[in-house]
């Protein structure tokens, strides 16, 4: 067995009730197959037992990860610059 990628939470907001999912990094011989998906559904799915919303911050040229997170109903909620590399924010709310 190995390790074919990971991913994190960060940025939890109880106020706010939501988390943001990202630093997601598979091996590109996992691409475009069913582990990213399995991956953010179980994450997904994790999340909304404490949250109401959990955010996805992906670099501006990244499209593979945008279009991938867009399948999975999310919104692009804001453009912003963070440590001078611009990102978009997509939103998933509670399924």
């Amino acid at each position: 067995d190995s390790i074919i990628g990971s991913s994190r939470y960060y940025n939890y907001s109880a106020e706010k009730r939501e988390v943001t999912v990202g630093y997601t990094f598979l091996a590109r011989a996992n691409w475009g197959g069913p582990f990213n998906r399995e991956m953010k559904n179980l994450m997904l799915d994790h999340a909304f037992k404490s949250v109401d919303s959990v955010l996805f911050e992906i670099g501006e040229c990244n499209v593979r990860s945008q279009k991938a997170i867009e399948k999975f109903g999310a919104k692009l909620i804001e453009k912003k610059v963070l440590e001078g590399n611009p990102y978009r924010t997509y939103q998933i709310e509670r399924r």
